[in-house]
């Protein structure tokens, strides 16, 4: 294995509530769910800085929990991976995050979070942590703490010449300064239209989508459409382009693949593999992560991923 590289990951930290039902219900419908985990942890962020963890590199993970037992739980399964969690502050004012996931019998979900001190994340609080993200190989960033604090991290880390990851989810409409400073930017098709204007329906809008994100800043953009996702990157002879379709796994639930697939771009283009080689091993993991029910627990490991991609050929 290639030594250990090592990310930082800025972002949400929640207790997810989640329930299993045949089908979501419609607006207005109230249906009868038939299996229900509690407390079980999640948030993008901490998602990420796990799959991370268990795909081989060094993690620290940065953010905020509530001064509560839920918080506490989750430091101490973020802990439990081997998680660096000195920069994680215990929020005094307001509970840990909560999300309320609903699941089908396909895998697809339903989210209502409420982001509780994942909402107080300061610019403060980032440059404290300043120091571990000037050294890092790579730093994964998404929109569940406020756009200040993303801000603040992304101009620390590209001042340093740290590539930086950029998951936008929940969609929102971040400043140009922030996409300037990103190198890696990975979105779901809400995600990519909220950034570009562009309606994700297929791999032909996807690269008319990629191509707009591309002329705001990130060298490289990863974007899902429908039966797979299109990855285009920048080189010095022009964009690059690779289509990775969705893999065929037996998928119980969705929660946490998107958090697998950027982790473990993450973890493959630090370890230096080339886009070409680093984006079907976030397939890989994003495709095992939907096998299991829930997030962290679905997240895969290193040998897993690799299994699957002997099998594929790949």
């Amino acid at each position: 294995m290639p030594s250990s590289p090592h990310i930082v990951v800025i972002g949400g930290a929640n207790t997810d509530f989640l329930i299993r039902a045949a089908r979501l219900p419609q607006p207005g419908e109230t249906i009868t769910g038939e299996e229900f985990d509690h407390a079980v942890a999640g948030g993008k962020g901490a998602n990420q800085a796990v799959a991370a963890a268990r795909l081989g590199a060094r993690v620290t993970f940065v953010g905020r929990v509530g001064a509560d037992e839920r918080g506490r739980a989750l430091l101490r399964q973020l802990k439990g991976e081997g998680i660096d969690v000195r920069h994680v502050v215990k929020d005094r004012r307001a509970p840990t995050g909560v999300a309320m996931i609903s699941v089908d019998a396909t895998g697809e979900k339903q989210i209502l979070v409420a982001p509780g001190a994942n909402a107080r994340l300061t610019a403060a609080d980032i440059r404290r942590a300043a120091p571990v993200i000037t050294r890092a190989a790579m730093v994964i960033l998404q929109f569940e703490v406020p756009m200040k604090a993303n801000l603040a991290a992304a101009r620390i880390a590209h001042r340093a010449g740290v590539p930086i990851l950029l998951d936008p989810a929940p969609a929102a409409n971040p400043p140009k300064e922030l996409l300037r400073c990103v190198t890696i930017l990975r979105a779901n098709e809400h995600e990519a239209e909220a950034l570009t204007g562009v309606r994700v329906k297929d791999r032909r809008t996807a690269q008319k989508a990629a191509t707009r994100l591309l002329e705001l800043g990130p060298r490289a953009a990863i974007i899902s459409a429908g039966e797979g996702n299109l990855a285009v990157w920048s080189t010095n002879g022009g964009p690059e382009t690779l289509w990775l379709p969705r893999l065929s796994v037996k998928a119980l639930d969705a929660t946490g693949a998107g958090d697998a697939f950027a982790a473990a771009l993450a973890v493959a283009l630090a370890e230096g593999r080339p886009m070409s080689a680093a984006a079907p091993f976030a397939n890989a993991a994003a495709a095992l992560a939907t096998t299991k029910v829930g997030a962290q627990e679905a997240l895969p490991h290193r040998p897993a991923v690799l299994a699957l991609l002997r099998r594929l050929g790949g």
